[in-house]
């Protein structure tokens, strides 16, 4: 049973997503950023930082353990549920997933290059990286 995060690229993630559908998909950006810019289809949206103060959410692993079922997601035959995180460019989701294995989580994963991947040479997102990059299904309000 993976005890560590794990880093995986999107489209590793949406075939781990396609090939074992107990996979949990948690978007940890902003609301604004979860409605309006866009995020992976099925995705649960649960902030790590959220506005209108852009604090860490204190209660970010106990809103995960929630959904999760508070650890009944994991059994002696199939392990824990695998939980995949996103956000922008993979640095909001690999802080938070730490914190989950921190807090004793486990088959935790983070997608490295995010939802919109890095900046290009003209500042510019979704052009070099991330899940819209990739052609992977996503949608926004």
């Amino acid at each position: 049973m993976n005890t560590e995060l794990h880093e995986i690229s999107p489209k590793a993630a949406w075939e781990m997503i396609k090939n074992d559908p107990r996979t949990v998909l948690i978007d940890v950006r902003s609301s604004m950023e979860y409605l309006f810019v866009g995020h992976p289809k099925g995705a649960v949206h649960v902030p790590w930082i959220d506005e209108p103060d852009w604090d860490i959410n204190p209660h970010f692993t106990t809103d995960v353990r929630k959904l999760m079922l508070g650890g009944l997601s994991c059994d002696k035959e199939d392990g824990c549920v695998p939980v995949i995180l996103i956000c922008r460019s993979g640095k909001r989701s690999r802080e938070a997933g730490e914190v989950l294995v921190e807090n004793g989580l486990k088959n935790i994963y983070n997608i490295d290059e995010g939802f919109e991947g890095e900046l290009d040479d003209d500042h510019h997102r979704s052009t070099v990286g991330g899940w819209r990059f990739h052609g992977l299904p996503w949608e926004q309000c």
